[in-house]
């Protein structure tokens, strides 16, 4: 993607298997996303980044709902 993602953008990374995370910042040339319900970040390039379907915004939901009950 040519144009920067807004911060908490629901992003899917094509370069990692299709792992959906949300858009934390931006550095240099690369994306930082995380995963939802937490975790480390990671680098993504932007052209290997593309919007989540709302299949996947779903399911990155019920994932961090489950995560917090674990809480």
């Amino acid at each position: 993607m040519s144009t920067k993602l807004p911060i908490d953008t629901l992003v899917v990374d094509t370069s990692r298997n299709d792992k959906i995370g949300y858009v934390m910042g931006h550095e240099g040339p690369y994306i930082q996303l995380r995963q939802p319900g937490g975790g480390v970040e990671w680098d993504a390039r932007p052209d290997k980044v593309r919007p989540a379907t709302e299949t996947e915004a779903l399911r990155a939901r019920v994932t961090e709902i489950n995560r917090a009950r674990r809480l």
